[in-house]
């Protein structure tokens, strides 16, 4: 797949130089950047229709240009995958994360703290208050 990959990205460096060129040989219509390059060149030595063959070969590369980069996309999405889709693994991890998740710690009191306090604890406001006995008096 490597292979694949880096044979795609020699073609596809070279069909965007050649593009870049030939796109510079084209005579423009208000004779800008083409004809600092020497746009009047071209018709002396491809001929006076090189405007159209021009035209078909960027037309041509351009698309070969745009197929390439669909299909490095894709080489790339499956060497980073293994094979297997993004959207698979993320299945995969939601549904392992719930099983293999530890248990939620439980808060435990330290041996320096003070004790725990129990949940029931009598305050003096609410407890009974004690029978009264009868005094006896000599």
């Amino acid at each position: 797949m490597n292979l694949l990959i880096n044979l795609s990205l020699v073609f596809f460096v070279l069909v965007a130089l050649l593009m870049v060129l030939v796109i510079l040989m084209q005579r423009p219509k208000s004779e800008g950047l083409g004809a600092a390059f020497g746009g009047g060149v071209t018709e002396n030595i491809f001929g006076a229709q090189t405007t159209n063959v021009l035209v078909k070969f960027t037309t041509w590369l351009a698309g070969i240009f745009f197929a390439l980069t669909f299909g490095l996309s894709v080489l790339y999405a499956h060497r980073g995958t293994g094979g297997e889709s993004a959207f698979r693994r993320e299945l995969m991890k939601q549904q392992a994360a719930p099983a293999t998740s530890p248990a939620p710690a439980t808060a435990q009191s330290s041996p320096v703290s003070s004790p725990p306090s129990s949940p029931i604890q009598a305050s003096p406001a609410s407890s009974p208050a004690p029978a009264a006995q009868p005094t006896a008096t000599p």
